[in-house]
């Protein structure tokens, strides 16, 4: 008899550790929104439909430019491309920031707030961004940006100098693109993966060209568009170029409250009231 439990023990250790790998493998560095893009059609990874199946709601709120702030059901604030110079409410415990402009970053944010990410590295190198913060889960994909803002706008690229952000929580999957300045290749397509809600620049000169900024609008295909960099384009030209499959939603309110069980059947661009 123990000769014979000796002979099973490898096995049943065998599929123990079959059992429990995928636990270790929810660590903050697995992204379920890159899991979801790379999975079956309609498979759900199981702890992924455990998030979804709470409904938690998570508040985003236009602060201006290229900041909103994004409040999730842990109560972890997150400011995107940080300044200071949109403050809503008390400080946010996480700021992204890009280096484009002095409105998409501070080099002097409050020292009360803790988590400080630059979408740039340091000595040539990329950021590298993957870390769990609260009920949040954030990383980067990294992408070029012109040396000269608003003086040469066929200057020079600074290769991985501009971070699309992408936050997930909640079972939602929310990305902010940043100060984009080029097309997107498909190994970025491929690093992002799968946007519910996707934050995207519609000025059509600082950053891309509409026609430009409107086809990556078209192939994330997000359930929910949020525009920032608003100063320049009417809505109706945007909304012309990213065709009739998006609809409008105008609000009178600057923060729109939305869980995986609320994201609209058909992607439509969410106006939220702002500057």
């Amino acid at each position: 008899m123990g000769l014979a439990v000796l002979r099973v023990f490898p096995i049943v250790l065998a599929f123990l550790g079959f059992v429990i790998t995928p636990a270790f493998a929810q660590q903050p560095q697995r992204s379920e929104c890159l899991a979801m893009a790379n999975a079956v059609p309609r498979a759900t990874p199981a702890a992924f439909r455990r998030l979804a199946a709470k409904a938690d709601e998570v508040a985003i709120t236009y602060g201006g430019h290229s900041t909103y702030f994004i409040d999730t059901p842990a109560g972890i604030r997150i400011a995107t491309d940080y300044s200071g110079a949109y403050q809503i409410g008390h400080l946010p415990d996480v700021v992204t920031m890009n280096r484009a402009h002095s409105t998409h970053y501070t080099l002097f944010p409050d020292p009360k707030i803790p988590h400080v990410l630059h979408g740039w590295g340091e000595n040539g190198q990329p950021a590298k961004i993957s870390e769990r913060i609260g009920d949040v889960f954030i990383r980067n994909v990294t992408t070029d940006i012109r040396r000269f803002y608003g003086e040469d706008p066929g200057g020079e690229m600074i290769r991985d100098g501009n971070s699309i952000f992408i936050f997930e929580v909640a079972g939602l999957c929310i990305g902010h693109l940043g100060h984009l300045h080029h097309p997107l290749d498909d190994a970025r397509y491929a690093a992002i993966g799968r946007l519910d809600i996707v934050m995207v620049p519609i000025d059509g000169t600082y950053t891309m060209s509409l026609d430009g900024i409107s086809e990556i609008t078209r192939r994330l295909r997000a359930a929910v568009v949020l525009p920032m960099h608003r100063f320049a384009t009417p809505l109706d030209d945007f909304m012309r170029r990213i065709g009739q499959q998006f609809e409008i939603d105008l609000r009178t309110s600057g923060t729109l409250t939305i869980s995986r069980d609320t994201l609209p059947g058909t992607p439509t661009v969410i106006i939220l009231d702002g500057v």
